[in-house]
């Protein structure tokens, strides 16, 4: 683990394999750990870069509220960093708009960009009232923890899986304070005024049965950035345990 100081923030980041750097960014929960068992099926082609942004369980931090510039320029460090830019970048949800913000603001630093279950705004009435319920069940940790497994996979995921794995999922996604920062940061997301600006090749990759994040608002990402692609999997919010070779293939082909 590689560790930097950014505004003040003690963030870190992994990397793995060897070629051109691809970057995974998490979205809201415990940091690149997500990424665990996915993100190494890429090494033996990219240098995979795995950071860990404020909000995150590993970084030290002040606390305070989380902003999307902040993390920008956490991420842009951390490519700074190993060296490697300009990198394909891989934003998963929370991830995926931070993302685009340094697609937006750093074009040096991205090659190629490719956000999964991103949105741009949340003046959307739907997920405005998800994300205020994921909050305010902040004090309810286990109710919590449900909430995230529910809106996290589709029903037929969780019934493929089964009752002991869904109960693990539970247990995994329970409340803390830095998750209520991450959450607290979605509610307050607009960034449609940096989408225009975005010169990288980009793919969006929408979720076609997200529970929380309605694939509508990527469909309108892919609409707002000029010349990109769009695909979209037949998943839940976390696509990438839902469908992981089909959104293996989708990146690789992109990256390729």
């Amino acid at each position: 683990m590689t560790n930097l100081t950014v505004d003040g923030a003690r963030i870190g980041y992994r990397t793995e394999g060897s070629g051109p750097g691809l970057v995974f960014v998490h979205g809201t929960g415990p940091g690149s750990v997500i990424w665990r068992g996915f993100a190494e099926r890429f090494a033996g082609r990219n240098t995979v870069i795995l950071p860990d942004l404020s909000g995150s369980d590993p970084v030290e931090d002040d606390g305070g509220e989380l902003t999307v510039e902040a993390l920008t320029r956490q991420l842009a460090a951390v490519i700074e960093d190993t060296g490697r830019g300009p990198v394909d970048v891989l934003g998963f949800s929370l991830g995926a708009v931070v993302a685009l913000s340094l697609a937006a603001t750093r074009p040096d630093l991205v090659r190629r960009l490719i956000p999964v279950a991103g949105w741009s705004h949340t003046e959307d009435e739907y997920l405005r009232n998800a994300l205020e319920i994921w909050h305010r069940l902040g004090g309810d940790s286990a109710g919590f923890a449900r909430f995230s497994m529910l809106t996290g996979f589709s029903r037929r995921h969780l019934n493929e899986i089964g009752r002991d794995a869904v109960e693990e999922l539970a247990a995994y996604f329970v409340s803390t304070p830095n998750r209520l920062r991450q959450v607290d940061l979605n509610r307050r997301v607009d960034i449609r005024h940096l989408l225009p600006l975005i010169q990288a090749p980009t793919l969006v990759i929408g979720t076609a049965r997200d529970a929380l994040i309605p694939v509508e608002t990527s469909r309108d990402l892919h609409a707002s950035i000029p010349g990109s692609s769009y695909a979209e999997l037949d998943a839940g919010h976390v696509a990438y345990l839902e469908r992981p070779e089909e959104f293996d293939k989708l990146v690789r082909d992109f990256t390729a």
